[in-house]
């Protein structure tokens, strides 16, 4: 239990369902949602769409999401790949004779086909009780009257108006400037989109105006997108891959999302006695950053689209990780294993519900980058994302980009089980942090004891490209015991990561939310 007299934050407990996500409104309208008959798939669609209006920097409907599903009654974990595709006429050897030795970060080069809304679609088709036009009612109402932009939001926000192009500075900035805490965001272009997917379903967002309004915005620019691309954008149901970390199964989405990376570092760790160590101190922050060297070379190499990865089970075996923990020294760091091919300050947003019948949603949902890729559609403002940055130009490589293909993917949702049964829905945001984020969930709980709340209030570090940020809430001590093995230190300019997290506790027949106070947001349960 915290000390009450400091700082923090208590659990939310609840016994008929819960939500947490990184924005209040989007938990409120998720849990009016599970009350007013909906089920946890419903809830989570509703809270989703609504966060692109709450925090259009970090997701909208311009993006890709991906989703671990529980249905209710079953302890199965489905899969939901909802990533979009590279347009068919994506081609390498065309950017490189172009000049460029890797993706380009912005315009209209790395956007990729949105798959989000056809993932929420088929979800809602698939697994939800209301439907669509229910859905999407409360994003269309706050969309046209406006959402108070929230501190952190706003504090993001800021940072990533730079990046936007165009028209998108007429529809996510204000008179100009980046919007401030407290000053209301509209987006009334965008309720026209929504209110036509309520009626039409994914046709209303893939074909006919809206779809004519993305491919002709993204053509002006110089993209290759066709109506063709969007109207044969699907999403797939896969099966989730799983590790085991001293009795508790890590579920995680397969490639194209870089799940497996985190379940690569708990293999890792586990050859490690973490427990022994201060949770807190520099050797256990040291040992989580070599493992991620190690793990973020292999997810380089290895992942790609569906098609394309072919080392899956070499990256997950015991004997990989093993070999790889023999590298590493508790004494001085290794050289860096493979320079990381994408900066650590991507957007994104995280979500889980919990219903009365223990249906579980873990849902990942984003457009890259701040902005993503700066650009917007001209007549309707959507918001394209990058996500085509994660393709690299490397001929031959599994990840080249080529049309019809998905990139690497960064988000990704995660799931805890016990003896079989699904114990945790939780999720870590931050770009290429993500799968140490999980992994340090996980050991925080399991190695330390700590409740999820605890877990993620924590102090984080990351070791990127040759640096070690680690957050204010490390000591100086640790910071120089971490300088002195080798950690170029430094004490990041954004918070790593955000979180949200539903302890399910079956014993009880209780329900424990857990939102990171790094974000604006809460969990919420009834």
């Amino acid at each position: 239990m915290r000390d009450f007299q400091l700082p923090g934050r208590s659990p939310v407990y609840a016994s008929n369902g819960m939500c947490a996500t990184s924005h209040p409104l989007a938990a409120k309208v998720a849990i009016q949602t599970l009350e007013s008959g909906g089920n946890a798939v419903d809830a989570a669609i509703a809270a989703a769409v609504l966060l692109g209006i709450c925090e259009p920097q970090m997701t909208g409907i311009g993006g890709d999401c991906f989703v671990l599903l529980k249905p209710a009654g079953e302890q199965r974990v489905i899969a939901l790949n909802g990533s979009g595709r590279a347009p068919a006429a994506l081609n390498a050897e065309t950017l490189r004779a172009a000049g460029n030795a890797t993706m380009p970060l912005y315009g209209a080069q790395p956007v990729t086909i949105p798959g989000a809304i056809d993932a929420l679609c088929r979800l809602s088709d698939d697994w939800g009780k209301l439907g669509m036009e229910a859905l999407l009612a409360p994003a269309i109402h706050y969309a046209e009257a406006g959402v108070p932009v929230a501190p952190r939001t706003a504090f993001d926000w800021e940072r990533s108006v730079p990046s936007l192009q165009g028209v998108a500075r007429d529809y996510y900035m204000l008179d100009g400037k980046s919007p401030q805490p407290g000053q209301v965001f509209r987006h009334p272009q965008q309720a026209k989109v929504l209110r036509k997917i309520a009626t039409q379903g994914r046709a209303g967002f893939y074909e006919g105006e809206v779809a004519e309004d993305m491919v002709a915005s993204l053509n002006a620019l110089g993209g290759v997108h066709t109506l063709a691309d969007f109207a044969s954008n699907t999403c797939d149901y896969t099966e989730p891959v799983a590790g085991n970390y001293k009795g508790i199964d890590l579920v995680e989405h397969p490639p194209n999302g870089q799940g497996a990376t985190a379940i690569l570092m708990n293999n890792i760790l586990a050859h490690f006695d973490l427990p022994s160590m201060d949770p807190f101190g520099a050797m256990r922050a040291h040992l989580e950053a070599e493992a991620a060297k190690l793990a973020y070379d292999a997810r380089n190499r290895f992942i790609a689209d569906p098609s394309r990865t072919k080392r899956l089970e070499h990256m997950l075996s015991a004997e990989t990780a093993k070999n790889l923990a023999a590298l590493i020294r508790t004494d001085k760091v290794m050289d860096s294993a493979h320079k990381l091919s994408e900066s650590v300050h991507k957007d994104t947003i995280y979500l889980c519900v919990v219903d009365k019948d223990q249906m579980v949603v873990s849902l990942i949902y984003s457009i890259y980058h701040g902005f993503g890729s700066g650009v917007a559609s001209n007549k309707f403002g959507i918001n394209f994302q990058n996500r085509g940055a994660g393709f690299v130009l490397t001929e031959g490589h599994p990840n080249e980009a080529e049309g019809g293909r998905r990139p690497m993917h960064t988000i990704i949702p995660g799931m805890l089980k016990k003896d079989g049964r699904v114990i945790m829905p939780f999720g870590v945001m931050g770009g290429a942090y993500q799968p140490v984020g999980h992994s340090r969930v996980v050991t925080n709980i399991v190695d330390y004891g700590m409740a999820p709340q605890d877990a993620l209030d924590a102090p984080r570090s990351f070791s990127f490209e040759g640096t070690m940020e680690v957050e204010r809430g490390y000591s100086d001590a640790v910071r120089q015991e971490l300088t002195d093995l080798g950690h170029k230190v430094t004490i990041p300019d954004v918070a790593l990561g955000g979180g949200q997290a539903i302890l399910i506790d079956h014993e009880n027949g209780v329900l424990q939310g857990a939102s990171d106070p790094r974000k604006d947001g809460c969990a919420i349960g009834y």
